[in-house]
C-alpha cells in the first residue's frame, strides 16, 4: 500500500445533506486519490445521495447509532480492510481538509496513537459558545491530572489514529459523546495523542445537536463515562 492507500477518511454525517457534498469535494482536492468512506446515521434526508454524487462510498447505518455508535462501525469496518490510518473529518463543514496532510504527518513522524486537530493551541481559536466554552474549560481541567499533561481542545471532532489506537476502538468505543472518553481509554493503554494547531469554520448549514439542555446532560454523562473507565483500569492493576 503507497501512503495515501494506507489513509481512510471517515466523515460521519446525520442530516448533512447541504454540507457533506462539498466536504467531500474539499477532501478530494487535498488528496485526490485518498479513500473516503461518509457514515450515514440514519439520515432523514438526501445525506446519503450528496455524498455519493460527490464521490465518496456510503456506509448506511441499520438504525440511529448517535455519533460513537457511528464511528466506531467506521473503525471496525478499517481495521477489517487493513487500514494503517483513519481521520475523521465531520460532515458539517466545519472541519477544513487542509489539515488532513498534517495530522497524517504527525501520526507517521511522532508514532502515537491518536492526533487532534486543535483550534486552542497557541491561544488562537474561539468557542463557539458560552456554555460550550464553559465545558471545553472544565474537561481540560479534569482531564489534566488524569491523562498527565493538557489537552487543549478535549471535544475536538478532527482526529486521526493509527492501526492500534484502531485495534482498540473497534472492539471498545464510547458511544454518545466520544472525545474525551476515548483520551481516557487511550490513558488505559498507556497510548500517545498529540495535538496540532489547525482552524475550523462556522457549520455551513444545518444546526448543532447540542441544545442547552444537552449543554447540561453532555459533562453529567462525560464524568460517569471517565469514572468508569478509571475504575476499569485500577481493577485491572488489582
Amino acid at each position: 500500500m503507497n501512503r495515501v492507500e494506507k489513509l481512510l477518511i471517515l466523515i460521519p454525517a446525520f442530516n448533512e445533506e447541504g454540507a457533506v457534498g462539498s466536504v467531500v469535494r474539499e477532501v478530494r482536492e487535498v488528496i485526490p486519490d485518498v479513500p473516503i468512506l461518509v457514515l450515514d446515521d440514519c439520515s432523514e434526508d438526501g445525506t446519503r445521495h450528496a455524498a455519493q454524487q460527490a464521490g465518496a462510498d456510503v456506509l448506511p447505518m441499520p438504525y440511529h447509532l448517535g455519533l460513537g455508535g457511528c464511528v466506531q462501525a467506521g473503525y471496525k469496518l478499517a481495521f477489517e480492510l487493513g487500514y494503517e490510518y483513519v481521520i475523521r473529518v465531520d460532515g458539517d463543514g466545519q472541519h477544513d481538509p487542509r489539515y488532513i496532510p498534517k495530522i497524517l504527518e504527525t501520526l507517521e513522524r511522532e508514532k502515537c496513537e491518536m492526533v487532534i486537530g486543535s483550534r486552542f493551541m497557541n491561544g488562537g481559536g474561539e468557542h463557539s459558545g458560552f456554555l460550550r466554552g464553559v465545558g471545553i474549560v472544565f474537561f481540560r481541567a479534569m482531564l489534566r491530572p488524569i491523562l498527565g499533561k493538557t489537552v487543549h481542545d478535549p471535544t475536538s471532532g478532527f482526529v486521526g489514529v493509527n492501526r492500534t489506537a484502531l485495534a482498540l476502538f473497534s472492539k471498545s468505543f464510547p458511544l454518545e459523546y466520544p472525545e474525551i472518553e476515548a483520551l481516557v481509554v487511550l490513558q488505559r493503554k498507556r497510548f500517545r495523542f498529540v495535538e496540532v494547531p489547525c482552524k475550523m469554520r462556522p457549520r455551513r448549514t444545518g444546526r448543532t445537536t447540542i441544545t442547552a439542555l444537552r449543554s447540561l446532560y453532555y459533562p453529567i454523562h462525560v464524568l460517569l463515562g471517565v469514572f468508569v473507565n478509571i475504575l476499569k483500569f485500577e481493577g485491572r492493576r488489582k
